[in-house]
């Protein structure tokens, strides 16, 4: 029997869920953690959303574009959420494990 490609009638996807799940792809989930020195927002950056080069903070050596990386800045700033954001930093991956 042939497969029926129309959708079920229980599951409907909507513009909204497509465009989130496409974002989540793209950029990662938010996540926070706590570390030693308080709580962070944290955001994976997938190798194909990586388009410039940073230093990382935790090593010094540069992430090169292409590579997959995390973003991090405080959940917990004395300054606001806008100052939070816009002191993010981006870190190789093993170097934030390991901070």
């Amino acid at each position: 029997m042939p497969r029926s490609n129309r959708p079920r009638r229980g599951r409907q996807v909507g513009d909204e869920d497509e465009a989130s799940d496409l974002q989540r792809a793209l950029y990662g989930t938010l996540r926070t953690e706590t570390k030693r020195d308080g709580l962070w927002n944290v955001q994976p950056v997938s190798a194909v959303s990586a388009a410039k080069a940073y230093v990382c903070p935790g090593c010094g050596l540069a992430i090169q574009p292409g590579l997959a990386h995390t973003v991090a800045w405080r959940a917990d700033g004395l300054m606001g959420e806008a100052a939070d954001i816009a002191a993010r930093r981006h870190w190789h991956t093993h170097c934030w494990k390991v901070s």
